[in-house]
C-alpha cells in the first residue's frame, strides 16, 4: 500500500498510513530508527480495522520514506512530527501507543496537547534516553569526540550503529519529563520485557513512580525482549488498548 505525505510547518514530508474509523483514533508511535512497517504497527492496523477503530501510523522525519536524514535529527524535531500529524490528520480523542522512544513522543505529546488524549499505551517506554542512557554513559572520550566533531557513533544490537549527534543530545535536555511534574489524567497501561537490554526495568519503574496518574499500570513480561513483537507480545499489547480504550 502506497503511502501519503503530510508536510509539517518546518517543511519536512512525512510519510502515513490511515485507517478512518471510530474513535478515539489509535496513533502508533515508533521507536528510534524504527519506521511504521514494523511488527506492532503493521498488527496493530489489522487489529484496528477488524474493529472498525480509526488508526495512525506514520514515519518521523529521517526515518523510513519520510524526507530528511536520521542523523539531523533529534527529539524535538520528531515531536514537531508528532504534533502535525496529529493536528492535520486526526479529530477528537487520541490514543497514543508509543514504543521505546515513541514512549518519550507519547509523553510530550501528553504535555503538549493534553485535552486531546483519552488513554495511552506505552512498550519498553524510553523517556530521557539522551541524557540517562547516551549521554550518562559517555566516557570522557566520546564527549570530547562529541565535542571536536559533533557526533558519536554508538553499536546498536539490532542494525547498523547509531549516529548520536551534539544536537540530539543539546536538544534532549530541553525535552525531559522526568525531572519535572508529568501529569497523565488519563488511563496508561505500560508493558516492559525484563529481557530487554535497551531499556530497563528500572526506568519503567522510575516513570510509573514519577508520573501523577490515577490510573496507571506497569505489567512486566517475563525473558521479552526490546522488540516485544511475538504473538503473547502483541495480544498484551491489545489487551492494554482495550483497557485504556474501555472495551470490555
Amino acid at each position: 500500500m502506497t503511502a501519503n505525505y503530510l508536510e509539517t510547518p518546518q517543511g519536512r514530508r512525512i510519510a502515513y498510513h490511515k485507517t478512518e474509523g471510530a474513535g478515539p483514533v489509535i496513533v502508533f508511535l515508533g521507536g528510534l530508527k524504527s519506521d511504521m512497517e514494523g511488527t506492532k504497527a503493521i498488527h496493530l492496523e489489522a487489529w484496528a480495522q477488524a474493529q472498525g477503530r480509526a488508526f495512525l501510523r506514520f514515519d518521523y522525519s529521517g526515518h523510513g520514506e519520510s524526507s530528511e536524514k536520521f542523523e539531523d535529527g533529534c527529539i524535538g524535531d520528531w515531536h514537531e512530527d508528532t504534533l502535525a500529524a496529529v493536528a492535520a490528520l486526526t479529530e477528537g480523542p487520541i490514543v497514543p501507543v508509543g514504543s521505546s522512544m515513541g514512549g518519550w513522543q507519547a509523553l510530550l505529546l501528553a504535555r503538549a496537547v493534553p485535552e486531546r488524549i483519552a488513554g495511552m499505551v506505552t512498550i519498553a517506554a524510553a523517556p530521557d534516553f539522551t541524557e540517562d542512557g547516551y549521554w550518562a554513559s559517555f566516557t570522557e572520550a566520546q564527549k570530547a569526540e562529541l565535542d571536536a566533531q559533533g557526533y558519536v557513533e554508538l553499536p546498536s544490537d539490532y542494525m547498523e550503529p547509531y549516529r548520536i549527534s551534539q544536537r540530539m543530545i543539546e536538544d534532549g535536555r530541553t525535552r525531559l519529563v522526568l525531572r519535572s511534574p508529568l501529569a497523565l489524567p488519563f488511563p496508561v497501561r505500560c508493558l516492559q520485557g525484563t529481557a530487554d537490554t535497551a531499556v530497563s526495568t528500572e526506568t519503567a519503574l522510575r516513570l510509573l513512580d514519577h508520573a501523577e496518574c490515577e490510573d496507571m499500570r506497569l505489567t512486566l513480561v517475563k525473558d521479552a525482549d526490546h522488540r516485544f513483537s511475538d504473538e503473547a507480545c502483541l495480544k498484551l499489547i491489545e489487551a492494554a488498548l482495550e483497557e485504556v480504550l474501555g472495551v470490555s
